[in-house]
């Protein structure tokens, strides 16, 4: 894919790259600031080194940059990703969207054509999936605390931030099991809060793991889940999200299974998964999971009964 031209800009129009990363981050979850803020330093490293004016940029200087990610093999979600972050400075920083023009839209699409937009998607760790790992699972603190942190991820169907970020104060007992108050999340940024009922169950049993971790551990307040040293010693210190993928993947290679296929995202995945072909109403389970739409679980749906009443049954 051959690169359009960069018109040229004076040095000393650049804007420099930490306004250009405060501009990404406007308004977004640390998750996103994150992200956008490093695409955005790739960006305006390129547009320095192309001699163009990261900001405002012109739409061909976007156009270009969009073919040169492709050129360079980056995937159709990671140049999403960059535009998205290049749109975003813009807006906060009170300048027209260059991504907006035809010229982008064009590069983009042609992007896609070729290279693919198939989205190469992790495993959920459904509920057979989870008894297989929690076999494996040793006794000792870390062991308790990794079981509670699988269940209660899958049970809940948490994202790995919102499970790192609860504290103790974010457990409310009630008779039937706990009441898991997320006080911030990627479909609630404002902070108005989310609940999550989570039973005690006959099977897998959340509530009596993540009890058996705070006992051991002596937590009373503060983070729920927290490292644990080689003797057993319980940090103060919070977990981070990257740690629940790390977690997962241990224990699923633990239990004989493909670690590369799973990550963090695989306890949320697993419950909806699991709980579709359960038969769950879809609205419960959107309940659990604070989906908006449901059409969003469709791809899970499809998953948990890809083998009912398949065309082929009768004569494969």
């Amino acid at each position: 894919m051959s690169l359009l031209p960069v018109p040229a800009a004076p040095a000393d129009t650049l804007v420099p790259l930490d306004r250009a990363k405060a501009y990404a981050g406007a308004s977004r979850s640390d998750r996103t600031r994150a992200a956008y803020s490093s695409a955005l330093g790739v960006f305006v490293t390129w547009c320095r080194e192309a001699g163009a004016d990261p900001m405002p940029a012109d739409p061909l200087t976007v156009a270009a940059y969009v073919a040169h990610l492709a050129d360079t093999g980056r995937k159709p979600a990671t140049i999403d990703l960059h535009v998205a972050a290049i749109a975003a400075a813009h807006r906060a920083g009170g300048f027209d969207n260059p991504t907006a023009s035809e010229a982008v839209k064009a590069t983009i699409r042609g992007a896609r054509r070729a290279l693919g937009t198939r989205q190469t998607r992790k495993a959920p760790a459904t509920a057979e999936t989870l008894r297989k790992m929690l076999r494996k699972i040793p006794d000792g603190p870390a062991g308790l605390r990794d079981r509670a942190l699988i269940l209660l991820g899958f049970a809940a169907a948490l994202r790995r931030s919102e499970l790192v970020a609860l504290d103790v104060a974010d457990l409310e007992r009630v008779p039937d099991g706990i009441i898991v108050h997320v006080r911030r999340s990627k479909t609630d940024q404002e902070g108005a809060g989310q609940e999550i009922a989570v039973p005690r169950g006959a099977k897998l049993k959340p509530c009596e793991a993540l009890d058996a971790w705070l006992k051991v551990a002596g937590i009373t307040a503060g983070p729920v889940f927290r490292a644990v040293g080689k003797g057993g010693a319980v940090s103060a210190e919070r977990l981070t999200d990257r740690s629940v993928a790390d977690i997962v993947k241990r224990h699923a290679s633990a239990a004989g299974l493909d670690a590369s296929l799973f990550s963090g995202h695989s306890l949320r995945a697993g419950f909806v998964t699991s709980a579709l072909a359960a038969g769950a109403d879809v609205l419960k389970v959107m309940h659990v999971t604070r989906h908006t739409a449901v059409t969003t679980l469709q791809k899970y749906d499809r998953r948990a009964r890809a083998f009912d009443d398949h065309a082929g049954k009768r004569f494969l």
